[in-house]
């Protein structure tokens, strides 16, 4: 997400215990979308639980058809699942009913 006024990338931050993307010019805004964040905590058994802390989600939006629901816009990411010689893989969430699916290139 880049900042309306100069064009800069947004940057997260915490301000009074919430999330903002903020700007060095001082254009600040809460994020949008409905991610959710989550830390790793330790659990009673030694073993370690995770919890939600808030709403948020970062990753850009494509045009694409949600084969569950129909949505034509999912948020998407890549990631190297394989090989250091094999492309990435690209995953979707759709951003209304939240099905994820993955498409190797």
């Amino acid at each position: 997400m880049f900042c309306p006024k100069c064009g800069s990338i947004l940057r997260p931050k915490e301000k009074a215990g919430k999330k903002v993307l903020f700007c060095d010019c001082g254009f600040s805004k809460m994020p949008e979308g409905e991610e959710k964040s989550v830390s790793l905590r330790e659990s009673g058994h030694g073993g370690k639980q995770i919890e939600v802390v808030e709403n948020i989600e970062t990753h850009p939006k494509i045009k694409i058809t949600c084969d569950k629901c129909g949505n034509k816009i999912a948020y998407y990411w890549t990631q190297q699942t394989r090989g250091a010689d094999e492309p990435e893989t690209r995953f979707f969430k759709c951003t209304k009913c939240n099905h994820t699916w993955r498409e190797y290139a």
